[in-house]
């Protein structure tokens, strides 16, 4: 049955995640909402008053109101949004929006910027808080395998190639390339440079004169962000090789899920995932527990690609300015921060709550022995778990 609520109502409903669930509810949802955006602009903005106070550029009083005045609270999120048509980009109308509320100091807000500096900007401290989460989850996720690796280092199973069982291996060793593949992920991601961005209207820096770089180089200490070499306006370089680790990480967790879901299939049944309150179920099969957590995380590992190639379709901008490029990255590059950032926390729940059944990965290998006519052993397989537990050891030291 419709609901009784108008057009306007509904339209300002915020994104819940309901045809989202990997992230529905995760704390990197919450980082990245629109919430969360408009808070790092007014960030970047308050940190650029601080900045240019520090050289003289503005009174130290105006920088202390403007960042008295830039509380998300105090702003009407939704008008801002539909405010942005207008101009193409949330910036102008927020920032109308503070200097009336930084009373007199407002003619000090955003002095010398141009609105991609804040956007950018924002963006970035966005990324750089959203990480922290990503990374976190990652790390919990990453205890887990080494833990299911060690567990199980001489576990004996099938190998399967093709699909098909092919040669003796050991689970642990199984889980030791979920752990490498999740280490070198996080190694990319955490090793991903995350600048300030300041440039000015054309990207020349020309308001502040011969302060311009000392004032790059104060703005990126107040907001915690690196310091680049140059305006990144149109060179999207910083954006590019985040959205390109998202997609690296989104895809070691995909392994994971991929693999767990084979394992899981009634017809193997050597793990299961941990069984919960509402977990798995089924809306007509009452019988069934499915690999929910599985297919969470691989449909992220599915989108996140896709999204990241919408930003390294933008990296082609023209002149000083993207006309079109710029925009189209904001929604990817969010998806591609929250859909990952749902993944590592729906595969540390994962992997942390794997149920293991060594006996049918023993009878599912007798099967394959006989067909072999004998045991070939599992190789090298207690070594290699070796080798991934001392990279994770080295990685936490």
């Amino acid at each position: 049955m419709a609901s009784d609520h108008d057009d306007a109502g509904r339209a300002a409903a915020p994104d819940a995640g309901l045809l989202s669930p990997v992230r529905a509810g995760t704390a990197a949802e919450a980082a990245t909402s629109d919430h969360a955006y408009l808070a790092a602009m007014l960030d970047a903005e308050a940190a650029l008053a601080r900045a240019q106070a520090r050289l003289g550029i503005v009174p130290a009083d105006a920088a202390e109101a403007i960042g008295a005045a830039a509380v998300p609270e105090r702003f009407d999120l939704v008008g801002l949004a539909r405010r942005a048509r207008g101009s193409g980009n949330p910036v102008v109308p927020l920032v109308a929006d503070l200097r009336a509320l930084a009373g007199t100091a407002g003619e000090h807000v955003h002095k010398g910027a141009t609105s991609q500096d804040i956007v950018d900007t924002g963006a970035m401290l966005v990324a750089f808080r959203t990480r922290r989460v990503v990374v976190a989850e990652l790390d919990r996720a990453l205890e887990a395998l080494a833990g299911l690796a060690a567990r199980y280092r001489d576990t004996p199973m099938p190998a399967r190639t093709l699909g098909r069982q092919a040669l003796p291996t050991t689970f642990g060793a199984k889980a030791a390339g979920w752990l490498l593949g999740c280490l070198e992920a996080r190694g990319r991601l955490a090793a991903v440079i995350l600048p300030v961005q300041l440039g000015g209207p054309a990207g020349t820096l020309d308001a502040y004169g011969d302060r311009a770089f000392d004032l790059v180089a104060a703005y990126a200490e107040e907001t915690g962000l690196a310091r680049p070499v140059l305006p990144w306006h149109t060179r999207r370089t910083p954006v590019a090789e985040l959205a390109g680790a998202l997609a690296l990480t989104a895809g070691a967790l995909g392994k994971i899920g991929t693999d767990v879901w084979l394992l899981a299939q009634s017809e193997v049944a050597e793990v299961a995932e941990a069984a919960g309150p509402g977990r798995g179920g089924s809306s007509s099969m009452p019988h069934k527990r499915n690999p929910a957590l599985s297919a969470l995380v691989r449909s992220a590992a599915l989108q996140v690609p896709a999204q990241a190639q919408v930003v390294y379709a933008a990296l082609a901008a023209p002149h000083e300015r993207p006309a079109g490029e710029w925009h189209a990255e904001w929604q990817p590059l969010r998806e591609c921060l929250r859909l990952t950032g749902g993944a590592a926390e729906t595969a540390a729940e994962l992997v942390s709550g794997l149920e293991v059944s060594t006996g049918l990965m023993r009878a599912d290998l007798d099967d394959l022995l006989d067909a072999l006519g004998g045991d070939p052993g599992p190789g090298a397989a207690g070594a290699i778990v070796d080798r991934a537990l001392d990279a994770y050891r080295r990685s936490r030291a």
